[in-house]
């Protein structure tokens, strides 16, 4: 391409993001780009202006040094991205991004003023927790094309079809009475029996008498879009909606190459073609998730050992082992009973050469399993309970519950919770097509762009960490471990699924094949 074309894409590029190229910046910008391929400049392009504004800026010019500095962060990120081809995230390691609604853009932690993230979090962390699911929620309702305003000069008829958020203080500060109003906020319980519409502005009571509600689980603590109108202090519902979902290739599409997702990558995995290539050549791989793994079960062992004579001759890329890892849990012998029962899955998986050097092995744990409570994210199972079988199969991960996993440009998240049943028994009003739960459940998950849209007293979450919790963008799989029916479904460009309590469901689990985005339903018959 002409230097004249790509310099003219250049400046219109950091223009676009509000960006002044200094000339000794621009000159040494061209100087790199000369040896770039036309096909590859734009994605370059794009790729050193998130580089350049991942750097605290101290104004909108930017300096050579800022420049060299994200040219060299992108080509360790070229180098870097065959090395990221699978990988393991703990809750606790999952970056932070908070939306500014000034800069309207997600920004990482260290480039605003909240303190670092704590086990024993203040009061603000427990007032950002349910703020910032708001905001999320807020820009990406915003967004979608029911919500934005009409353009200018358009026919009369697409502005009838547009609605406009109101917001509580709004609804308070009227005197006559509003009718047709669409409010986002969260649905609270502030008196037994009374419930209310809460949003960062304010909270207004509810009537729900003549209230229908569209599909999905609609519990305390959770977002909705309430329609109605309001007189005399209290907020007449006729229909209650979810914000509306958002697939993650439109939310990169205005965020970018941002990672949110977490991992070694300085970029999302998802703009790598190399990636892409990879997992779409590698057909053999498979990800085997079994849930409820009762090692201290002798039938459960002979089945684990029966799935692996199977898989011998073809070992899966991963093995993901979801608790409660004991039948009996809480005893004051658990904790050493569990240590044997790992020494026995251990000496079965070494029975198995192919296996033991070829599979990973990821272990999540429970509620039930030992730890030090039920709030999440729960911290893996401690060191010394896992020591001998980390040393006889190098290739198991203990990690954190939630957690992800990233294979290649795919982002799955594993959650072990029983939740189904959490969110069914704290329903404002349960569905009255109770064969289709799982359907209700997912659409309510993903709604909410977050694992567990549940009342902190029914589900404890460290308020500091609970953007570890987030599902936004919105990953490839989420992988719900839960003694619920098992289920697959797809939703918002996203596999849902749940491969049911392994002992409990007659020993049925799930196989995940990446390169087709399948899923295979599995089950052990008798030996």
């Amino acid at each position: 391409m002409e230097v004249r074309k790509v310099k003219t894409k250049v400046s219109s590029g950091f223009k676009m993001r509000g960006l002044i190229l200094r000339p000794d910046a621009s000159r040494y910008l061209m100087e790199v780009l000369e040896s770039v391929s036309d096909l590859e400049l734009d994605d370059v392009i794009e790729r050193i202006l998130d580089a350049v504004e991942k750097q605290p800026l101290p104004s909108s010019v930017i300096e050579l040094d800022v420049m060299e500095r994200a040219v060299q962060d992108c080509s360790q990120t070229c180098d870097e991205t065959i090395d990221n081809v699978f990988n393991i995230i703990g809750a606790f390691d999952v970056p932070r991004y908070i939306y500014s609604t000034e800069r309207k853009k997600f920004v990482p932690l260290n480039m605003t003023t909240h303190s670092a993230p704590s086990l024993c979090g203040s009061a603000r962390d427990k007032a950002e927790l349910f703020r910032e699911r708001y905001t999320l929620l807020q820009q990406r309702t915003h967004r979608h094309e029911l919500f934005t305003p009409p353009v200018i000069g358009a026919a009369v008829e697409e502005g009838r079809n547009k609605f406009q958020l109101k917001t509580v203080d709004a609804l308070l500060g009227s005197t006559a009475k509003m009718g047709d109003v669409i409010v986002l906020g969260m649905i609270t319980q502030l008196k037994e029996g009374k419930f209310y519409l809460e949003d960062p502005s304010g909270t207004v009571q509810l009537n729900l008498s003549k209230a229908q509600f569209h599909s999905g689980l609609y519990t305390e603590s959770c977002f909705v879009l309430a329609e109605g109108w309001y007189e005399d202090s209290v907020f007449h519902v006729n229909a209650f909606g979810f914000p509306p979902t958002e697939p993650s290739s439109t939310t990169r599409a205005y965020y970018g190459n941002l990672n949110f997702f977490g991992g070694p990558s300085t970029t999302s995995v998802k703009a790598s073609a190399k990636l892409k290539q990879l997992e779409e050549e590698n057909e053999d791989a498979m990800f085997v998730v079994v849930s409820d793994v009762w090692l201290d079960s002798v039938e459960v062992i002979e089945k684990i050992h029966l799935m692996f004579s199977g898989y011998a001759a073809m070992p899966p890329t991963c093995f993901i082992f979801c608790g409660n890892f004991s039948s009996a849990p809480y005893g004051k012998t658990q904790i050493k009973s569990l240590k044997e029962s790992l020494k026995v899955l251990a000496d079965a998986i070494s029975e198995y050469p192919t296996i033991h050097s070829s599979s990973r092995f990821v272990f999540i744990p429970g509620p039930e399993d030992p730890g030090p409570s039920t709030i999440l994210p729960r911290p893996p199972l401690a060191d010394h309970i896992t020591e001998e079988f980390r040393q006889k199969v190098p290739f198991s991960v203990f990690t954190t519950n939630p957690c992800r996993i990233q294979y290649c440009s795919q982002e799955i998240v594993v959650i072990r919770e029983d939740l189904v049943n959490k969110m069914c028994r704290n329903c404002v009003r349960l569905p009255s097509g109770n064969l289709d739960i799982p359907n209700h459940f997912v659409k309510t998950v993903l709604s909410q762009g977050h694992l567990t849209p549940l009342p902190l007293y029914v589900s404890p979450v460290f308020w500091a960490y609970d953007y570890a919790l987030r599902l936004y963008p919105v990953p490839d799989v989420i992988i719900f471990a839960d003694k619920y029916d098992p289920f697959n479904i797809s939703n918002t460009d996203c596999l849902c699924i749940n491969p049911g309590s392994f002992p409990k469901s007659g020993f049925t689990f799930k196989v995940y094949y990446p390169s087709n985005r399948t899923v295979e339903d599995s089950k052990l018959q008798g030996l």
